[in-house]
């Protein structure tokens, strides 16, 4: 433990102590029921991220190089998603996981968001942007179009899927209300719904709250470390002309 003396008031008789320790993230590590937290909103992340990497690419290009009325009415509809709260469709959804019986399981906290319509709309901006030269000279070769998408275009898009995949990541690991609706059993409950708990009706367990806070924290701070310049180079695409 390490000690530091505060003068208040200026006062030199006037000394209180502070005590720093790690024991709030002791005890925080060594409850069973953190690393099932953690370990539940890690799964969840990552497969919610892969699903909206692997969809919203070929939802995007599709809508991005599709030229018929019925590409046209699909983008709308996409839009006119964007602009409907998650929020208005809790209680249909929340009836559709009790018919499904996937109340307390992982289908209920990773389907409904495997894919994303702002994702859709954000990667058929980018890849509209892109030259389709490349994709006509593949084409001329005899790739398909599955071919064109992974071995083409996905490079192409990199810049746009991490800034992608780190939204929807940050956005899962964060989220608590559908988690909180759709579970009440501790081997299901996501990091954000299990710190909620250090919430008492009568006190707050800050020191513990405040831990798991901060340790929930450290895998977003890593991953904004490892791909910062993915992310301003995505961000900056389509601010810059050629």
């Amino acid at each position: 433990m390490f000690y530091i003396s505060l003068i208040v008031s200026g006062s030199p008789s006037s000394t209180h102590w502070f005590i720093f320790s790690l024991q709030n993230y002791i005890d925080l590590l060594g409850s069973d029921r953190f690393d099932i937290y953690f370990l539940n909103s890690l799964v969840v992340g990552v497969v919610v991220t892969a699903g909206n990497l692997l969809f919203c690419l070929s939802a995007g290009y599709a809508l991005a190089r599709g030229k018929n009325r019925l590409i046209a009415l699909c983008f709308m509809s996409v839009v006119g998603v964007l602009m409907i709260p998650a929020h208005v469709v809790m209680i249909p959804l929340y009836q559709e996981m009790v018919a499904f019986g996937w109340l307390n399981t992982y289908w209920a906290l990773i389907v409904p968001w495997l894919v994303s319509p702002f994702g859709i709309y954000l990667v058929r901006q980018y890849i509209e942007s892109l030259p389709p030269d490349i994709e006509d000279a593949a084409r001329i070769d005899g790739a398909g179009e599955f071919r064109i998408l992974f071995t083409i275009v996905a490079p192409l898009a990199k810049p746009i899927l991490t800034v992608l995949g780190i939204y929807i990541f940050l956005a899962n690991w964060n989220s608590f209300l559908f988690p909180f609706i759709f579970t009440n059993d501790e081997s299901v409950r996501t990091l954000p719904v299990g710190l909620a708990f250090y919430l008492g009706k009568q006190s707050i367990d800050w020191g513990h709250l405040m831990a798991g806070a901060s340790l929930s924290a450290v895998p977003i701070i890593i991953i904004f470390l490892i791909f910062q310049n993915k992310i301003i180079d995505g961000l900056a695409h389509g601010a810059l002309k050629d």
